[in-house]
């Protein structure tokens, strides 16, 4: 069964531009499964940052991504104009989601390039284990939920 991932219909909490550069295409001459995992990465990075945070420092903690999911939709290709719509989802005690809606503004139409989610924990690198998430992440993350 296809991966399907379902966006919320709040506004996103960042749209993260990019161009596709000729050393993300695989040899179908396309973005590959692994350039969009790095695309999330970056939107995500970027998103932090925009908050004065990073995946190291993030409210208090840091964060591992546990899992990901990748649905293509579209093809991309050298010089496309891509942005990266990011939701935030199943916020918990100790880990949330985000979602990824990547698309290519052609003309009048968004075309979805594919959906992505991965799914992140607040984890303690010194001890090795997962930790709750700190205050300022989590009033980072609900700030976007409503």
């Amino acid at each position: 069964m296809r991966v399907k991932l379902k966006f919320p219909n709040e506004k996103p909490c960042i749209i993260y531009p990019l161009f596709v550069r000729i050393t993300d295409l695989n040899y179908g001459k396309h973005v590959g499964n692994d350039t969009i995992l790095r695309y999330a990465h970056e939107a995500r990075m970027h998103f932090l940052a925009a908050h004065g945070m990073s995946e190291l420092a993030a409210g208090g903690t840091s964060l591992i991504m546990a899992d990901a999911q990748i649905a293509f939709k579209n093809e991309a290709f050298y010089g496309d104009a891509l942005q990266i719509h990011v939701f935030i989802d199943e916020l918990s005690e100790r880990s949330f989601s985000l979602l990824y809606r990547i698309i290519k503004q052609d003309q009048e139409t968004a075309i979805d390039i594919a959906h992505v989610k991965t799914g992140m924990v607040c984890f303690d690198y010194t001890a090795r284990k997962t930790v709750t998430m700190g205050a300022d992440l989590k009033n980072l993350l609900l700030s976007f939920k409503n």
